[in-house]
Protein backbone atom coordinates (compact mmCIF):
# COMPACT_ATOMS: atom_id res chain seq x y z
CA UNK A 1 0.00 0.00 0.00
CA UNK A 2 1.73 3.05 -1.28
CA UNK A 3 1.39 6.47 1.61
CA UNK A 4 1.46 9.68 1.15
CA UNK A 5 2.03 11.88 4.39
CA UNK A 6 1.56 15.39 4.08
CA UNK A 7 3.23 16.50 7.11
CA UNK A 8 6.10 15.67 9.47
CA UNK A 9 8.66 17.87 11.24
CA UNK A 10 11.55 15.22 10.90
CA UNK A 11 13.89 18.37 9.38
CA UNK A 12 13.63 20.01 12.74
CA UNK A 13 14.42 17.30 14.44
CA UNK A 14 17.81 16.98 12.41
CA UNK A 15 18.48 20.21 12.75
CA UNK A 16 18.24 19.77 16.76
CA UNK A 17 20.31 17.18 17.17
CA UNK A 18 22.55 18.82 15.17
CA UNK A 19 22.74 21.96 17.29
CA UNK A 20 23.35 19.60 20.15
CA UNK A 21 26.35 18.29 18.77
CA UNK A 22 25.09 14.54 17.71
CA UNK A 23 25.12 13.17 14.17
CA UNK A 24 22.24 13.41 11.79
CA UNK A 25 20.95 10.91 9.30
CA UNK A 26 18.17 11.17 7.03
CA UNK A 27 18.50 7.28 6.39
CA UNK A 28 18.61 6.03 9.40
CA UNK A 29 17.91 7.88 12.88
CA UNK A 30 15.79 7.35 15.62
CA UNK A 31 13.15 9.92 15.00
CA UNK A 32 9.87 8.66 13.67
CA UNK A 33 10.86 9.36 9.79
CA UNK A 34 14.06 8.07 8.22
CA UNK A 35 14.35 6.45 4.61
CA UNK A 36 14.45 2.94 6.13
CA UNK A 37 11.09 3.78 7.79
CA UNK A 38 9.55 5.18 4.42
CA UNK A 39 11.07 1.84 2.73
CA UNK A 40 9.75 -0.61 4.95
CA UNK A 41 6.37 1.68 5.42
CA UNK A 42 6.11 2.00 0.88
CA UNK A 43 5.76 5.11 0.82
CA UNK A 44 5.27 7.05 -2.34
CA UNK A 45 5.58 11.05 -0.88
CA UNK A 46 7.04 12.31 1.97
CA UNK A 47 6.30 16.18 2.54
CA UNK A 48 8.91 17.54 4.95
CA UNK A 49 7.67 20.53 6.76
CA UNK A 50 10.32 23.50 7.52
CA UNK A 51 8.71 24.85 10.80
CA UNK A 52 9.71 28.63 11.48
CA UNK A 53 8.52 29.71 15.17
CA UNK A 54 8.67 33.31 14.58
CA UNK A 55 7.95 34.67 18.11
CA UNK A 56 10.99 32.72 19.68
CA UNK A 57 13.50 33.39 16.90
CA UNK A 58 15.38 36.81 16.22
CA UNK A 59 15.86 36.40 12.77
CA UNK A 60 13.06 33.89 12.06
CA UNK A 61 13.88 33.66 8.44
CA UNK A 62 17.44 32.54 9.34
CA UNK A 63 16.32 29.57 10.94
CA UNK A 64 14.34 28.39 7.88
CA UNK A 65 16.65 28.85 5.93
CA UNK A 66 18.86 26.46 8.26
CA UNK A 67 16.07 23.86 7.86
CA UNK A 68 16.11 24.17 4.04
CA UNK A 69 20.38 24.01 4.24
CA UNK A 70 19.09 20.50 6.70
CA UNK A 71 16.59 19.52 3.95
CA UNK A 72 19.01 19.85 1.06
CA UNK A 73 22.04 18.22 2.55
CA UNK A 74 20.08 15.16 3.40
CA UNK A 75 18.66 14.86 0.14
CA UNK A 76 21.79 15.08 -1.19
CA UNK A 77 23.13 12.57 0.86
CA UNK A 78 21.04 9.82 0.18
CA UNK A 79 20.12 10.78 -3.16
CA UNK A 80 20.12 7.68 -4.45
CA UNK A 81 17.25 6.59 -2.54
CA UNK A 82 15.21 9.85 -2.06
CA UNK A 83 14.56 12.80 -4.90
CA UNK A 84 12.64 16.32 -4.38
CA UNK A 85 9.19 16.95 -6.33
CA UNK A 86 8.99 20.40 -8.25
CA UNK A 87 6.61 19.16 -10.64
CA UNK A 88 3.58 16.52 -10.48
CA UNK A 89 6.31 14.38 -13.06
CA UNK A 90 8.72 14.50 -11.12
CA UNK A 91 6.30 12.26 -8.42
CA UNK A 92 6.09 9.59 -11.21
CA UNK A 93 9.58 9.50 -12.50
CA UNK A 94 10.98 8.99 -9.00
CA UNK A 95 8.62 5.76 -8.91
CA UNK A 96 9.97 4.90 -11.91
CA UNK A 97 13.34 4.98 -10.71
CA UNK A 98 12.44 2.91 -7.33
CA UNK A 99 13.08 6.03 -5.44
CA UNK A 100 11.31 8.10 -2.36
CA UNK A 101 9.82 11.48 -3.45
CA UNK A 102 10.13 14.42 -1.02
CA UNK A 103 8.27 17.35 -0.98
CA UNK A 104 9.68 20.19 0.85
CA UNK A 105 6.71 22.38 2.74
CA UNK A 106 6.74 25.59 4.79
CA UNK A 107 4.45 25.48 8.47
CA UNK A 108 3.70 29.25 8.78
CA UNK A 109 4.22 30.91 5.60
CA UNK A 110 4.82 34.23 7.35
CA UNK A 111 8.74 34.01 6.69
CA UNK A 112 8.23 35.84 3.75
CA UNK A 113 9.14 39.71 5.40
CA UNK A 114 5.72 40.59 3.81
CA UNK A 115 6.89 40.31 0.07
CA UNK A 116 5.47 38.32 -2.63
CA UNK A 117 8.87 38.27 -4.17
CA UNK A 118 9.71 36.31 -0.89
CA UNK A 119 6.86 34.28 -1.74
CA UNK A 120 8.30 33.44 -5.20
CA UNK A 121 11.84 32.65 -4.18
CA UNK A 122 10.36 29.83 -2.15
CA UNK A 123 9.05 28.76 -4.97
CA UNK A 124 12.53 28.96 -6.86
CA UNK A 125 14.21 27.23 -3.88
CA UNK A 126 11.85 24.16 -3.61
CA UNK A 127 8.92 24.83 -1.50
CA UNK A 128 6.06 23.45 -2.94
CA UNK A 129 3.13 23.77 -0.05
CA UNK A 130 2.75 26.52 2.40
CA UNK A 131 0.56 26.61 5.71
CA UNK A 132 -0.47 29.95 5.85
CA UNK A 133 0.01 30.35 9.86
CA UNK A 134 1.07 28.35 12.26
CA UNK A 135 -0.04 29.65 16.57
CA UNK A 136 0.48 33.09 15.50
CA UNK A 137 -0.95 36.31 13.96
CA UNK A 138 0.92 36.71 10.87
CA UNK A 139 1.42 39.23 7.77
CA UNK A 140 -1.08 36.29 6.09
CA UNK A 141 -3.50 36.20 8.97
CA UNK A 142 -4.66 34.61 12.05
CA UNK A 143 -4.72 31.16 13.89
CA UNK A 144 -7.30 29.87 16.16
CA UNK A 145 -5.05 28.41 18.69
CA UNK A 146 -3.47 31.89 19.34
CA UNK A 147 -0.10 31.34 21.47
CA UNK A 148 -0.29 35.27 21.96
CA UNK A 149 -3.52 35.16 24.17
CA UNK A 150 -1.30 31.94 26.34
CA UNK A 151 0.02 34.45 29.03
CA UNK A 152 -3.93 35.63 30.05
CA UNK A 153 -6.49 33.22 29.19
CA UNK A 154 -4.29 30.08 28.09
CA UNK A 155 -5.81 28.10 31.22
CA UNK A 156 -9.16 29.02 31.00
CA UNK A 157 -11.41 25.99 30.24
CA UNK A 158 -12.29 27.02 26.70
CA UNK A 159 -9.16 28.28 25.41
CA UNK A 160 -8.69 25.15 23.01
CA UNK A 161 -12.38 25.16 22.00
CA UNK A 162 -12.85 28.49 20.97
CA UNK A 163 -12.58 29.66 17.35
CA UNK A 164 -12.12 32.74 15.66
CA UNK A 165 -15.18 33.53 13.11
CA UNK A 166 -14.29 37.24 12.97
CA UNK A 167 -10.61 37.88 11.72
CA UNK A 168 -10.05 36.85 7.90
CA UNK A 169 -7.08 36.85 5.70
CA UNK A 170 -4.78 40.38 5.01
CA UNK A 171 -5.13 42.20 2.17
CA UNK A 172 -1.51 41.19 1.62
CA UNK A 173 -2.98 37.18 2.36
CA UNK A 174 -5.67 37.61 -0.27
CA UNK A 175 -2.72 38.65 -2.17
CA UNK A 176 0.00 35.65 -1.02
CA UNK A 177 -3.12 32.66 -1.48
CA UNK A 178 -3.83 34.43 -4.90
CA UNK A 179 0.02 34.59 -5.87
CA UNK A 180 0.31 30.70 -4.46
CA UNK A 181 -2.50 29.19 -7.01
CA UNK A 182 -0.50 31.51 -9.74
CA UNK A 183 2.89 29.56 -9.14
CA UNK A 184 1.38 26.04 -8.44
CA UNK A 185 1.42 26.12 -5.01
CA UNK A 186 -0.89 24.24 -2.68
CA UNK A 187 -2.68 26.34 0.05
CA UNK A 188 -2.31 24.40 3.20
CA UNK A 189 -4.80 26.00 5.82
CA UNK A 190 -4.22 23.46 9.20
CA UNK A 191 -3.79 25.90 12.13
CA UNK A 192 -5.94 28.77 10.27
CA UNK A 193 -9.15 30.15 11.62
CA UNK A 194 -12.07 29.61 10.77
CA UNK A 195 -12.66 33.41 9.17
CA UNK A 196 -9.47 32.47 7.29
CA UNK A 197 -10.42 29.23 5.92
CA UNK A 198 -13.60 30.99 4.00
CA UNK A 199 -11.41 33.73 3.23
CA UNK A 200 -9.09 30.86 1.23
CA UNK A 201 -12.58 29.24 -0.04
CA UNK A 202 -13.53 32.38 -1.51
CA UNK A 203 -10.43 33.68 -3.25
CA UNK A 204 -9.21 30.79 -4.76
CA UNK A 205 -10.30 28.30 -7.23
CA UNK A 206 -8.30 25.26 -7.33
CA UNK A 207 -8.22 22.70 -4.53
CA UNK A 208 -6.27 23.25 -1.26
CA UNK A 209 -5.20 20.81 1.51
CA UNK A 210 -5.83 21.14 5.83
CA UNK A 211 -2.41 19.07 6.32
CA UNK A 212 -3.16 18.10 9.83
CA UNK A 213 -6.31 18.43 10.75
CA UNK A 214 -9.13 16.36 12.01
CA UNK A 215 -12.50 16.89 12.76
CA UNK A 216 -13.89 19.12 15.24
CA UNK A 217 -16.96 17.35 15.91
CA UNK A 218 -15.14 13.71 17.36
CA UNK A 219 -12.47 15.91 19.09
CA UNK A 220 -13.43 19.49 19.89
CA UNK A 221 -10.50 21.46 19.83
CA UNK A 222 -10.37 24.28 17.78
CA UNK A 223 -7.03 23.36 16.05
CA UNK A 224 -9.64 20.63 14.20
CA UNK A 225 -11.80 21.62 11.13
CA UNK A 226 -15.80 21.82 11.94
CA UNK A 227 -18.65 19.62 9.84
CA UNK A 228 -19.15 23.26 7.28
CA UNK A 229 -15.51 23.72 6.76
CA UNK A 230 -14.59 19.44 5.28
CA UNK A 231 -17.84 19.96 3.44
CA UNK A 232 -16.66 22.90 1.62
CA UNK A 233 -13.01 21.41 1.57
CA UNK A 234 -14.42 18.27 -0.21
CA UNK A 235 -16.66 20.51 -2.84
CA UNK A 236 -13.13 21.86 -3.55
CA UNK A 237 -11.94 18.68 -3.94
CA UNK A 238 -8.95 19.31 -1.10
CA UNK A 239 -7.99 16.99 1.30
CA UNK A 240 -7.25 16.21 5.02
CA UNK A 241 -4.91 14.66 6.86
CA UNK A 242 -5.77 12.55 9.71
CA UNK A 243 -3.08 14.38 12.13
CA UNK A 244 -1.85 11.47 14.80
CA UNK A 245 -1.56 13.63 17.53
CA UNK A 246 -3.56 11.94 20.47
CA UNK A 247 -5.00 15.38 21.94
CA UNK A 248 -6.44 16.30 18.24
CA UNK A 249 -8.15 12.86 17.57
CA UNK A 250 -10.03 12.38 20.87
CA UNK A 251 -10.58 14.23 24.19
CA UNK A 252 -8.12 12.87 26.88
CA UNK A 253 -8.39 13.59 30.62
CA UNK A 254 -4.57 14.79 30.57
CA UNK A 255 -2.34 16.65 28.28
CA UNK A 256 -0.40 14.78 25.70
CA UNK A 257 -2.51 11.94 25.63
CA UNK A 258 -1.73 8.77 23.62
CA UNK A 259 -2.34 8.19 19.81
CA UNK A 260 -4.76 5.49 19.56
CA UNK A 261 -5.26 3.83 16.17
CA UNK A 262 -9.35 3.06 17.34
CA UNK A 263 -9.61 6.88 17.26
CA UNK A 264 -7.80 7.62 13.94
CA UNK A 265 -10.77 4.94 12.44
CA UNK A 266 -13.05 6.87 14.45
CA UNK A 267 -12.05 10.29 12.78
CA UNK A 268 -12.09 8.52 9.53
CA UNK A 269 -15.30 6.92 9.61
CA UNK A 270 -17.35 10.26 10.95
CA UNK A 271 -15.51 12.25 8.12
CA UNK A 272 -16.22 9.82 5.40
CA UNK A 273 -20.19 9.38 6.41
CA UNK A 274 -19.99 13.36 6.45
CA UNK A 275 -18.76 14.16 3.09
CA UNK A 276 -17.36 10.96 1.53
CA UNK A 277 -14.42 8.99 1.21
CA UNK A 278 -11.89 11.20 -1.45
CA UNK A 279 -11.40 13.97 1.49
CA UNK A 280 -9.55 12.07 3.60
CA UNK A 281 -5.79 11.70 3.41
CA UNK A 282 -2.90 11.43 5.94
CA UNK A 283 -1.00 14.08 7.86
CA UNK A 284 0.78 12.41 10.66
CA UNK A 285 2.68 15.12 12.28
CA UNK A 286 5.57 12.77 12.93
CA UNK A 287 8.15 14.02 15.06
CA UNK A 288 6.30 17.22 15.91
CA UNK A 289 3.76 15.85 18.42
CA UNK A 290 4.53 14.47 21.99
CA UNK A 291 1.49 12.05 22.23
CA UNK A 292 2.26 8.08 23.31
CA UNK A 293 2.01 6.63 19.78
CA UNK A 294 0.70 3.26 18.79
CA UNK A 295 1.54 3.50 15.33
CA UNK A 296 5.46 4.37 16.43
CA UNK A 297 6.81 5.67 13.11
CA UNK A 298 6.58 5.52 9.69
CA UNK A 299 7.18 1.82 8.84
CA UNK A 300 4.01 0.95 11.33
CA UNK A 301 1.30 2.63 8.78
CA UNK A 302 0.59 -0.89 7.70
CA UNK A 303 -1.60 -1.09 10.91
CA UNK A 304 -3.74 1.28 10.25
CA UNK A 305 -4.30 -0.16 6.95
CA UNK A 306 -5.65 -2.96 8.76
CA UNK A 307 -7.84 -1.49 11.11
CA UNK A 308 -9.61 -0.09 8.12
CA UNK A 309 -9.92 -3.17 6.63
CA UNK A 310 -11.56 -4.91 9.70
CA UNK A 311 -13.36 -2.01 9.92
CA UNK A 312 -14.88 -2.54 6.61
CA UNK A 313 -12.97 -0.53 4.18
CA UNK A 314 -12.91 -1.48 1.17
CA UNK A 315 -9.32 -1.91 -0.82
CA UNK A 316 -9.94 1.15 -2.75
CA UNK A 317 -10.95 3.55 0.07
CA UNK A 318 -8.01 2.45 2.08
CA UNK A 319 -5.83 3.52 -1.11
CA UNK A 320 -7.68 6.78 -1.23
CA UNK A 321 -6.83 8.09 2.10
CA UNK A 322 -3.33 6.27 2.34
CA UNK A 323 -2.39 8.08 -1.13
CA UNK A 324 -4.79 8.30 -4.05
CA UNK A 325 -7.01 11.46 -2.28
CA UNK A 326 -3.50 13.40 -1.91
CA UNK A 327 -1.89 12.48 -5.38
CA UNK A 328 -5.20 13.69 -7.48
CA UNK A 329 -4.64 17.31 -5.30
CA UNK A 330 -0.96 17.07 -6.57
CA UNK A 331 -1.61 16.10 -9.78
CA UNK A 332 -4.09 19.24 -10.47
CA UNK A 333 -2.23 21.82 -8.21
CA UNK A 334 0.97 21.69 -9.34
CA UNK A 335 2.96 22.89 -12.73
Amino acid sequence: MKIIDMHCDTILGLLEKEQKYQDVSLYANDLCVDIQKLKAGDYLIQNFALFTDQKTLEIPEQQTMKLMDMYYRMLEENQEYIAPVLRYDDIERNAKDGKLSAMLTLEDGGVVFDDLAMLRNYYRLGVRMIALTWNYENGIGFPNLSINDMGTDYKQANFFQRVDTVNGLTDFGIDYIREMEHLGMIIDVSHLNDAGFYDVLDYTTKPFVASHSNARSICPVARNMSDDMILELAKRGGVMGINFCGDFLALHDQENGPSRISDMIEQIKYIKNLAGIDVIGLGTDFDGINSELEIKDASQMAKLAQALKEEGFSEEEIEKIFYKNVLRVYKEVLK
